[in-house]
């Protein structure tokens, strides 16, 4: 049967759509052989290369970061394995911060270990005494700055010049920053990776990361991002793309919204501290203040140590406007208690009580605090029954 449809039919229109189209591809078509050999090796040969939206995305945070190119890949954790993979190789060492993402952590116990790196873990407040953990075949400094469970500031710039002195990288998981908040190559960051998934998607329905790198690492990430076959489809791209838009007042909401919150909290008879950046009374404020442009709405509160961790469940289990889960960033606010001692080896976490990661959504924030109140009324009451 002879197809009558046209397929190359054109899409031009009057009038521009608000919302860029979404270019679903994998094969792409050529009208000549030399049309064809003329793309031979760049990224407009086949879908998996990427397309028109997955590009867009990617000029956009570019621009936002400071970043010479970047990468969409399926997952943040895709994002952080990709890019320590590229710059790494048997015999190499690496020195990642102790409050890194725990599957970050996985991934260096368990994979550069098999690969033959040497994977050494420092306290993230260490700033320019990293120099001493500093060897001739370190290649690469891992930072997270605010850690996404104990929120330790990194000083960013010390670490920079101490890694590029030694001929190293310095790399971040800018999460929690965003490309709004915390211009990282400003700051000496070679490489930064973010989940997409949390505040750039911003929605709760998307799985994505992003690397992001200067001009002089971007092209072997480039490659072994290429050769690792990693793509993003335009549907999910597209989401992101939705994300962007509203980022600004959306982390606006988050930021007002948290330190609220985090600030009442504080005076709170049954907590023992905030671990917030934003506030002045935590720990690596100044450096916050120094490097950052906001906040989001992430933090942690650590419970004093007379309430046991049976108490605690059973208090986070009453809250009706938190969701239990282990992601943040979206439209919802999220609770997740936590032990960091668990992941913990270059440093010792010596807060007996318990820590819970709040994340502080777009709900009304009277109604998250009166959620909060009731649920620890009840922790109060079990530890004086």
């Amino acid at each position: 049967m002879t197809n009558s449809y046209d397929h190359h039919a054109s899409h031009a229109q009057p009038g521009t759509p608000v919302s860029p189209p979404v270019y679903r591809q994998s094969t792409l078509t050529f009208e000549t052989v030399a049309e064809l050999d003329a793309v031979k090796g760049s990224v407009f040969t086949y879908g998996r290369h990427g397309n028109p939206t997955t590009r867009q995305i990617e000029r956009i945070l570019c621009e936002l970061e400071g970043a010479a190119g970047a990468m969409l890949t399926p997952s943040g954790l895709s994002a952080i394995t990709t890019a320590i993979s590229a710059v790494l190789r048997p015999g190499d060492h690496i020195l990642v911060a102790d409050s890194v993402y725990s599957s970050t952590r996985e991934f260096c116990d368990r994979t550069l270990g098999r690969w033959g790196v040497e994977v050494t873990y420092y306290a993230p407040t260490i700033g320019a005494q990293i120099g001493a953990l500093m060897r001739p075949n370190t290649r690469l400094v891992v930072a997270e700055s605010p850690g996404s469970i104990t929120f330790e500031m990194q000083d960013i710039p010390a670490l920079a010049q101490i890694a590029h002195s030694h001929g190293a990288l310095l790399m971040i998981d800018n999460t929690w920053g965003t490309p709004l908040h915390f211009a990282s190559f400003a700051h000496g960051v070679d490489i930064s990776v973010h989940s997409a998934s949390k505040y750039i998607g911003g929605h709760a329905d998307l799985c994505m990361g992003v690397i992001l790198a200067s001009e002089p690492v971007y092209g072997k990430i480039r490659a072994c991002y290429r050769e690792l076959g990693l793509a993003v489809g335009a549907d999910d791209a597209a989401l992101a793309l939705r994300g962007l838009r509203t980022l600004s007042a959306r982390l606006a909401c988050h930021q007002k919204g948290a330190i609220n919150v985090a600030s009442w909290l504080y005076g709170r008879p049954e907590v023992a501290d905030v671990l917030h950046p934003a506030l002045p009374t935590f720990a690596g404020h100044e450096i916050w203040r120094r490097d950052f442009t906001g906040a989001c709405g992430l933090f942690g509160v650590l419970l004093r140590d007379t309430y046991d961790a049976a108490a605690v469940v059973s208090m986070v289990n009453r809250l009706s406007l938190f969701g239990l889960g282990y992601s943040w960033g979206g439209f919802e606010s999220l609770v997740l208690p936590c032990d960091p001692r668990e992941t913990r080896t270059a440093t010792t976490w010596t807060h007996e009580g318990m820590l819970v990661r709040l994340h502080i959504g777009l709900e009304n924030v009277d109604d998250l605090m009166d959620d909060l109140d009731r649920a620890l009324r009840t922790l109060t009451h079990k530890t004086t029954a």
